[in-house]
């Protein structure tokens, strides 16, 4: 996988900007609790299941920057951190939509932990947020398996 990402990234100048027809960059955000017992996840307006925060690099080459600007955008949480090691990457293939022809997204996700209060605000891309016990999403199925894959990776970190 990493390989693949490499060799993505090598393809192309345009390989962080959404125009750029085989695919893009994304950056995503797995954003824990103070204590690293829960995840924040957003239920995703578009998508309408329960994913981590995290969108388009639009140019920003920079993707734990990425992540980190998606991740508060899109909880409203202050004061959060990222850590400089990769989590996750995951390549997933995007239909095509209004027009919009099918492509890769190459998502490169970040663990970002909430510092400071852990109240969050909804924005226009979610229906909702929640604080889901860790456990509980690297083990039921209903979640997405990458999702399942970067919340079992974290329950085996030291905290």
């Amino acid at each position: 996988m990493v390989q693949l990402f490499l060799d993505f990234a090598a393809s192309s100048a345009d390989c962080c900007e959404r125009h750029h027809a085989p695919g893009h960059f994304t950056g995503s955000a797995l954003v824990l609790s103070a204590d690293s017992q829960r995840t924040l996840l957003t239920h995703h307006r578009k998508l309408d299941r329960w994913l981590q925060p995290g969108g388009h690099a639009d140019g920003d080459g920079d993707l734990r920057a990425v992540a980190l600007r998606e991740a508060e955008e899109e909880t409203g949480l202050v004061g959060l951190t990222v850590e400089s090691a990769i989590l996750d990457l995951d390549r997933h293939w995007i239909p095509e939509r209004k027009g919009e022809p099918g492509h890769w997204h190459y998502d490169v996700r970040f663990l970002v932990r909430a510092t400071a209060s852990e109240a969050f605000v909804i924005s226009e891309e979610s229906h909702a947020l929640k604080w889901w016990p860790l456990t509980a999403v690297a083990t039921d199925a209903a979640f997405d398996p990458s999702l399942m894959r970067m919340a079992a990776r974290c329950l085996e970190r030291p905290v």
